[in-house]
């Protein structure tokens, strides 16, 4: 091709270049102009952070020195001077959402995570954030979340879809402190206790559970709530309709009922290799023939408290609270593998609240807002003295219902989880929705064995020996 083909070609080549441009910024435009005011700021924000990214490296003590020239630079020296040493700054690639902007950076030498860790106080300042967190991103990589609004006080809802869980078991519990999906794997967990003070936030958190699992046919529910006399009463009036089985604040009914989870988990204890062909229900996962049995205890010291008194009625309070502390222990000592989750939650989880030999079995474990440091220690284990940023102490304030503590399952220490409100109506409209699928599991497994347990008073008479809890 003749030089005078190429000249030919260039207002063509730099139109197309042009136009691209125009298009990038027609695009950017939109997409701006479309955005509500906190996404508007966020890409400000992020423009801010590209533009001025290479000039607050050096000073953050983000950059390196390359004295080895290229061999470019080496040809292109003269007079026999040796070129200039080249300051090297990590590449940056910005992406803004609703509460700052989530920055991924190549790590280069002597320039790598820590180093990263060190200036994320500076970053912080020079992008006008509340905090920055850095975190490994994979081999040479980190990634920097900056939030400019602080997604603890930043109150936010929840509308369920009532769509079919993707995944069972999985627990969406909101944004961490750096507005970051918080989830959690409740599959293989036998027990899970909620603590805080009244209206911080504790049956909203449930509430969203119920709501987001609804759907599914391989989860029933059971309810226990001791706030309350009668299932129309309380904050799970709405949520009754897709549970199987609910009882109030009466001992007696209560006992009733954690004695047929107790006769369940055993008819599944000795029934599972036959009916499954496994040791654990979690190596097939839960199905509509076998649901997982979510069983939520609400004000859960109203079941376990101590009576103490001479006359009758006394002395049967607390020969039933007693035997409900018992069968309770039975549900989350064995039941996590035949598919049975207890969810207890209190004021506080204190031992008076909800037994040790209960409490410490549960491996997971959250906390709103508490008045002392036992109430938090008693729900979040000793290791929350250490922390005091995320003690739920220090969550009292309005601003934070909502807001609650847990132990973090991706690095040590605790998170701070701002949970989302489910409304009254949305709930009521999922259980309307899903009601139909409300089935006593213990029916389910007689249908399922084409056997009647209620003709055996035995289960070892139907099933074999009960063998032990794995």
């Amino acid at each position: 091709m003749s030089v005078e083909e190429v000249v030919g070609y260039a207002p063509l080549v730099l139109g197309a270049g042009l136009a691209l441009i125009a298009l990038w910024a027609v695009l950017w435009i939109v997409r701006y102009a479309l955005a509500d005011t906190m996404m508007r700021a966020s890409i400000r924000q992020a423009v801010r952070v590209r533009r001025t990214w290479k000039r607050l490296a050096p000073m953050a003590g983000l950059s390196v020195t390359d004295k080895t020239p290229t061999a470019l630079a080496s040809l292109s020296a003269t007079d026999g001077k040796a070129p200039k040493p080249r300051v090297l700054i990590p590449a940056l690639k910005v992406k803004p959402d609703r509460f700052g902007v989530v920055v991924r950076a190549n790590c280069l030498p002597k320039v790598s995570l820590e180093e990263f860790q060190k200036a994320a106080p500076y970053l912080a300042d020079a992008w006008r954030c509340e905090r920055v967190s850095v975190l490994p991103d994979g081999p040479g990589q980190v990634i920097i979340r900056g939030v400019r609004v602080d997604p603890l006080i930043t109150r936010t809802e929840h509308v369920p879809t009532g769509a079919v869980p993707e995944k069972a078991a999985t627990w969406d519990l909101g944004v961490d402190e750096y507005a970051q999906p918080v989830t959690v794997d409740l599959s293989q967990v036998p027990g899970v206790t909620v603590a805080g003070l009244p209206g911080f936030g504790k049956t909203s958190l449930i509430n969203r559970l119920v709501c987001d699992w609804a759907p599914s046919t391989a989860i029933q529910f059971v309810g226990f709530d001791g706030k309350v006399s009668k299932a129309h009463e309380g904050d799970y009036a709405d949520l009754v309709k897709r549970m199987y089985a609910f009882v109030g604040d009466d001992l007696e009914d209560a006992h009733k009922l954690f004695n047929r989870l107790v006769d369940l988990r055993r008819a599944r204890s000795s029934s599972i290799r036959s009916v499954l062909g496994v040791k654990s229900m979690w190596d097939v996962g839960p199905s509509a023939a076998w649901p997982l049995v979510v069983a939520i205890i609400d004000e859960a010291h109203t079941y376990f408290r101590e009576y103490k008194g001479n006359d009758p009625e006394t002395k049967k309070l607390a020969r039933l609270a007693a035997e409900n502390a018992r069968l309770v222990e039975d549900l989350v000592k064995k039941g996590r593998s035949v598919g049975v989750l207890v969810i207890l939650a209190t004021q506080k989880s204190t031992g008076d609240a909800i037994p040790t030999f209960i409490r410490d079995v549960c491996p997971v474990g959250l906390s709103f807002a508490q008045k002392t440091a036992e109430a938090a220690v008693a729900a979040l284990g000793e290791d929350i003295r250490n922390w005091d940023d995320a003690n739920p102490i220090n969550l009292q304030d309005p601003a934070y219902v909502g807001v609650a503590s847990m132990s973090h399952q991706s690095r040590p220490g605790f998170a701070r989880i701002r949970t989302p409100y489910v409304s009254d109506a949305d709930a009521a409209r999922i259980a309307a929705d899903t009601a139909h699928l409300a089935h006593d599991p213990m029916d389910l497994l007689i249908a399922h064995t084409g056997l009647s347990l209620s003709k055996v008073d035995d289960l070892s008479d139907l099933f074999g020996e009960e063998p032990e809890a794995a």
